[in-house]
């Protein structure tokens, strides 16, 4: 890897992934040039993950999937990264987060974003089948709020966004691969 040239592919086409793994990246790279491209991973977990467990095998599978993809087609890739969101029941109530997964050099990393309290309809809206984005469009009468700023961004009145927790996750999950030599065993 040369900080001259970087290769970043996303697993997911949403504009907002892409923004954040570009944004997480660049700033341990300041002086590359990125190239950051999306495409279309299968997380093979439910399309609304409701367990920590599902959640972040959805962000490995996604990540495994692009490594494989690049290797197949001799795509040379820096870093694959891979953003699952999901809910869970926890002791303080539900709450909605995401996991981060990114490999580099076939070493993977993870890492989880923080946790935003949900309110119990939409926990139970989630619960009876549907998809966040989808609940929060409904309650606060937007559209595709998923590929903008998320329920994040509706519930904490723009001061967080889906992109911002995203990107502060990656920037976690990337520890090991900026500070490699205290990371190897």
């Amino acid at each position: 890897m040369t900080q001259d040239n970087l290769s970043i592919l996303v697993g997911s086409k949403n504009p907002v992934k892409i923004a954040a793994a570009k944004h997480a990246i660049s700033q341990y790279f300041p002086q590359a040039q990125i190239d950051c491209q999306g495409m279309h991973a299968p997380s093979l977990v439910a399309e609304q993950p409701m367990t920590e467990a599902e959640t972040k095998l959805g962000a490995i599978n996604r990540a495994q999937y692009c490594q494989q993809y690049a290797k197949d087609n001799a795509i040379k890739v820096d870093f694959v990264v891979a953003m699952e969101g999901g809910v869970d029941q926890f002791d303080h109530g539900a709450a909605t987060f995401a996991y981060m997964a990114i490999i580099h050099q076939d070493k993977l990393s993870i890492g989880r974003s923080a946790l935003l309290p949900l309110p119990s309809k939409v926990y139970q809206a989630l619960v009876a089948g549907e998809e966040l984005g989808h609940v929060m469009d409904r309650l606060f009468n937007t559209q595709n709020i998923k590929q903008k700023g998320g329920a994040i961004g509706l519930l904490t009145q723009g001061l967080a966004t889906r992109e911002s927790i995203y990107t502060q996750a990656i920037l976690l999950a990337m520890a090991p691969f900026i500070n490699q030599s205290f990371f190897e065993a």
